[in-house]
Parts: C-alpha cells; structure tokens; sequence
C-alpha cells in the first residue's frame, strides 16, 4: 500500500481552508481568497486552532472541492481549486 500522497491548491493553500466554510465561487485573487477566509477565521495567519475544524466541516470541504474540480484524472488543479481533498480522503480512511 502507498504511504504518501501529494496535494496542491490552486492558487493557495487558503483556497483549501475557505471550502471549509464555503463554496469559494467568484474569486478573483489570492488576496480576495484571504480576506475571505478571515471572514470565518478572524485571526486567520498561516496557522489555525484545530478546534475550529470539525469532521462535519471537513467533509463539506472535500464535497465542495470534488465539484471545483474539473481535472480529477489528474494531480494539478485547475485555478480556483484543489487536490488537498484526495490526501485528507486518503488519511480518513487509514483512521
């Protein structure tokens, strides 16, 4: 069995934590993506209390970033999504 996978978010990581949230629709640059994000994490700065993401939260994120994903025969995301949800799939199902 493989013990590593690799994810990528399109154009940032913080494109991952907002799915969490919300559908990220209409954005139109990272900083958008940012200040979007500090809507539901206030004090968002590279790092996160993990109290805040719950498993129900996690599955919407992996929901909403399967529909965001046109390209799911490859690694690369397209703009405005990401891959993420396949490595956190992947350690959901080793726990």
């Amino acid at each position: 069995s493989e013990n590593h996978g690799f994810a990528l978010s399109n154009p940032n990581f913080e494109y991952w934590l907002l799915l969490h949230f919300e559908d990220g629709k209409g954005i139109a640059s990272a900083q958008e993506c940012l200040t979007r994000l500090k809507k539901h994490l206030p004090n968002y700065k590279k790092d996160i209390d993990g109290k805040k993401i719950t498993l129900e939260l996690i599955a919407k994120a992996i929901s909403r970033a399967k529909l965001r994903d046109t390209n799911r025969s490859g690694d690369l995301p397209q703009i405005w999504s990401t891959t993420v949800y396949k490595l956190v799939e992947k350690i959901l199902g080793h726990i």
